[in-house]
């Protein structure tokens, strides 16, 4: 629970009302009004605050993944599972993490001195996985930002096989009837993305991933620069530049989406794109998919939603915060799919082949490749390219932006009197350690460690920790005690069905998720690379690295509280009370069980 003493530490200090002020819960236990009197930094406008979380969420993978799995998985069918998994599963755990942030109003860390200490460890893994998406996503924004310099030019340089990086298999296919495309064609923006851009043929795979490219780590310089200059001030910074970096993607897709709309073919790709196969709603996959798209998509358990909702005033509608940034996510995840599915139905139009030919790419593939090939044969395709990397750029931005503020306010959080003064120098330290983190990705080979931290670095990883949060609060900290905490800042406490979603429901859709996967882990192979067995060893071990945290740390608190076992157990999962706790001190209040 919040604490109220004038010694707390910055971002955990209220004042209360008296019990005249009091609402009541439906045990009749009384609530008491808080109002904030810390110093701790609030966003400048509430608008700062949802352009915040609308960038963390839409990132990357609204514009690729989901129009994929979506074609994948049945088209317009795949619809009815989604938003099934997003009612029951995604938006009760976003809704979930904004009240949490908003209520105890600290970091990923910290809160759960607030919630049930023994499960701290929860708050480390979670600063450590957020630390490997760093290392790797960056590189994806440096990647684009390569890109983005490349397109300031009259001829795109992947739109002909004219270039020294260029091999014989180089097929450029755009307006000449006598080319036949087949399985050894390579088309100038493949090799160009491969050849030029990663020089992944210098590496023979992860055992010697070859030098750095310094081209890379001058892109990658530049993007941890703009972060660190958005990030060293806090969300009085950061709430400015989201004005730009989450809204100007939105502008440029809507050129893009008039754009492909226009092109010859695009009807092709956006039947291809929705056309219902009912009879994928018979396929588990089909399930797992929808769930595992939706729980990355809206990003609970990585600490940002914690972290960002935090600097909230304590009686903002976050429930209302949590509808309206869910919507827009899953909208634009929609909107998307038109935009690539129209240039993927033009590109079959122009290879003469079936739109499921040209979709097979997916990832960075489909960002990196097949897109800007459609863009180089475009008219005006300068104009389209610069600002299709620009909405990568910004897109990118915005997520790393988050998940670096959910370190920053964790750490900061869980360490006051040592950095609560030092968030500039904290901040640059940070940064340093991801650029040095990121350098391996930036090799001849770097493409395969991305892939690689990408797969286990978070996947099962994150989706284990955000299972243990919800356990943790609706069945240790108690979902009445947390409805009690959400009717303290709405005036209301939330309905039945939020309930049931988070003590029943919820947990059930992430155990199904982890299940799934671990029954059934997809082959890791990127272009005609076959990771060997020895780099699947590695991975288990950098998933393992964030989430043993959480069982080292129960041992650890268990071992260091004095008293039996029985007594060790109690103070453990019971919230930590260092002042007078606010629902019975000194108010006249029936204790909250």
């Amino acid at each position: 629970m919040p604490r109220q003493d004038s010694t707390a530490p910055v971002g955990n200090s209220c004042a209360l009302q008296g019990p005249s002020n009091a609402s009541y819960n439906t045990n009749n236990a009384p609530v008491p009004v808080i109002t904030q009197t810390d110093s701790r930094d609030k966003w400048s406008k509430k608008m700062d605050f949802l352009l915040s979380v609308i960038g963390f969420a839409v990132d990357l993978g609204n514009v690729w993944r989901f129009p994929y799995i979506c074609y994948q998985n049945g088209g317009g069918a795949f619809l009815i599972p989604y938003i099934l998994m997003a009612i029951f599963g995604g938006v009760p755990l976003f809704y979930m993490e904004l009240a949490m942030g908003q209520f105890h109003r600290t970091g990923a860390i910290s809160i759960w001195k607030h919630i049930c200490p023994i499960f701290k460890g929860i708050g480390f893994a979670i600063c450590i996985i957020a630390l490997y998406v760093s290392f790797y996503y960056n590189t994806i924004i440096a990647w684009a930002l390569f890109y983005f310099y490349s397109s300031f030019a009259s001829t795109l340089p992947w739109t002909n096989c004219d270039n020294v990086w260029n091999t014989e298999n180089c097929t450029n296919y755009f307006g000449k009837d006598n080319v036949t495309w087949n399985n050894y064609s390579r088309s100038p923006a493949e090799e160009f993305y491969t050849r030029n851009v990663l020089e992944i043929h210098k590496s023979p795979g992860l055992h010697n991933v070859g030098s750095v490219r310094w081209q890379l780590m001058l892109c990658l310089f530049l993007i941890f620069t703009i972060v660190y200059f958005s990030l060293w001030k806090g969300v009085k910074t950061s709430g400015k530049v989201v004005w730009v970096t989450a809204t100007l993607p939105y502008v440029v897709l809507f050129i893009l989406l008039i754009r492909g709309a226009t092109l010859p073919g695009a009807w092709r790709g956006v039947v291809f794109y929705l056309k219902p196969k009912w009879e994928k709603l018979l396929e588990t996959s089909v399930w797992v998919d929808a769930a595992a798209q939706i729980f990355f998509s809206l990003g609970p358990g990585f600490g940002v939603l914690l972290a960002l909702s935090s600097y909230n005033p304590f009686t903002n509608n976050c429930y209302r915060d949590a509808i309206v940034t869910s919507l827009v996510n899953c909208l634009t995840s929609f909107v998307s799919g038109f935009v690539i599915f129209t240039v993927l139905g033009y590109m079959a139009e122009m290879r003469k082949v079936e739109v499921e030919d040209v979709a097979r790419d997916k990832g960075p593939s489909l960002l990196f490749i097949t897109y800007p090939e459609a863009i180089a044969n475009m008219m005006g395709s300068t104009f389209f390219a610069i600002i299709f990397f620009v909405m990568m750029i910004t897109l990118g931005l915005d997520s790393t932006f988050g998940g670096l503020e959910a370190i920053i306010t964790a750490v900061l959080d869980e360490y006051p009197g040592y950095l609560s003064h030092r968030r500039e120098q904290f901040v640059l330290v940070l940064v340093i350690v991801c650029f040095l983190g990121s350098l391996s990705t930036l090799t001849n080979g770097g493409a395969y460690v991305v892939k690689l931290l990408e797969e286990f670095g978070v996947g099962s990883s994150i989706i284990a920790v955000v299972f243990l949060e919800v356990i943790a609060v609706s069945w240790f900290y108690g979902i009445q005690r947390f409805s009690n905490d959400i009717q303290a800042m709405l005036g209301y406490a939330p309905g039945l069905f939020w309930k049931v979603c988070w003590v029943a429901i919820s947990p059930a859709f992430l155990a199904y998720i982890i299940v799934s996967s671990l029954l059934k882990p997809p082959p890791l192979m990127l272009f005609d690379y076959k990771y060997p067995d020895w780099s699947i060893s590695v991975g288990y071990v950098i998933g393992a690295s964030s989430f043993m945290w959480i069982p080292i740390y129960m041992v650890y608190k268990l071992v260091w509280t004095p008293g039996s076992l029985k007594q060790r157990l109690a103070v453990c999962l019971r919230p930590e009370r260092t002042v007078p706790d606010i629902h019975t001190d000194n108010l006249n209040m029936t204790p909250i069980p």
